[in-house]
């Protein structure tokens, strides 16, 4: 049995409990800022809100302390929206935290000051002092895999052993694991994907989008092997996989349709899904001031475009 702290709440890190679980392992949750999510996990009943779905009871949640962070546990697991990253890296590097951790959250961090784009991997090496860090990333919904439909992820680290350490800790009959070493990759890949799925998403038509898919699929091998990325990854789980799911049925993907309806992102946005997180939108804001300076917008031409939409908040046009 291993002592494993999930720190996020929300429906991702919350449905991740649930094979980490029937792995016997001990199994604690804490929500940092989440009144609704605190609300959820501190009941009797478990019932999460955004999974609709009563968690395990042998589920522990812990008010998120400083404390909590410094309490012997096997593995960390962050799974917070991208804009929670800085807060616990901070948190991390302050507690002198040498836990190992596995990273759920997909993004990519933009540091103006050096005017470079980090993976979050990165990010916590350098700024929070992690040595051991594992990325978990590929084609799972919350739901999905809450309701304990057949998954398929991969686990990332330096080291294939200690990926497959982690993989043996975590893995179920409906859960299943494959490894790489290709961090970068598999984080670039599992981050851009979240606004290839809202291009894909825009195509209004099954046409459209398949071709929008593949040429979504040409960039992002262009910025994988970019960021020093192996570019058969994006062929892999966390490229070509994760992105059909994300294009299939995620957040990103239905925000993607409202913009192809002719609705900019600040009215799609308020009027369609004023309580989700778009993880896409997040991230085309973060990088930016990079993409937008640092890169060859020929390369690019989807994703540029819909960099501009959002930050200009007009209308998506799209250009095939």
């Amino acid at each position: 049995m291993k002592k494993i702290l999930i720190i996020g709440g929300g429906a991702m890190g919350s449905a991740f409990t649930i094979p980490c679980l029937e792995n016997k392992n001990d199994v604690t949750i804490t929500e940092p800022y989440s009144k609704r999510f605190i609300k959820d996990l501190s009941s009797k009943k478990k019932f999460h809100s955004a999974l609709k779905i009563k968690l395990p009871a042998k589920l522990k949640f812990r008010k998120f302390t400083n404390d909590l962070l410094t309490e012997k546990f096997d593995l960390l697991v962050i799974a917070l929206s991208l804009p929670g990253i800085d807060f616990i890296g901070k948190k991390l590097k302050d507690q002198n935290i040498k836990t190992p951790i596995l990273v759920l959250t997909k993004g990519l961090k933009y540091l103006s000051h050096n005017r470079k784009i980090l993976t979050i991997s990165e990010n916590l090496r350098r700024n929070a002092g992690i040595k051991n860090v594992s990325v978990l990333k590929g084609p799972c919904l919350a739901k999905e895999l809450a309701r304990k439909n057949q998954t398929s992820v991969v686990i990332a680290n330096r080291s294939i052993s200690f990926a497959k350490k982690i993989g043996k800790r975590i893995s179920t009959k409906y859960y299943l694991t494959e490894f790489s070493k290709d961090v970068i990759g598999v984080e670039v890949c599992s981050a851009i994907k979240n606004i290839y799925s809202m291009i894909i998403g825009a195509g209004q038509s099954l046409n459209a989008s398949s071709n929008l898919f593949q040429k979504s699929i040409l960039e992002m091998k262009y910025l994988t092997k970019y960021f020093k990325g192996k570019e058969e990854t994006t062929l892999g789980l966390a490229g070509a996989g994760d992105l059909y799911v994300s294009a299939a049925g995620g957040r990103n993907s239905k925000m993607g349709s409202y913009l192809g309806m002719g609705y900019t992102f600040k009215t799609a946005k308020k009027k369609f899904m004023p309580n989700d997180t778009v993880e896409g939108e997040q991230l085309a804001r973060e990088i930016a001031p990079f993409i937008l300076k640092k890169i060859n917008k020929q390369k690019i031409p989807l994703m540029v475009n819909l960099i501009r939409t959002i930050r200009s908040n007009k209308k998506l046009k799209i250009k095939v």
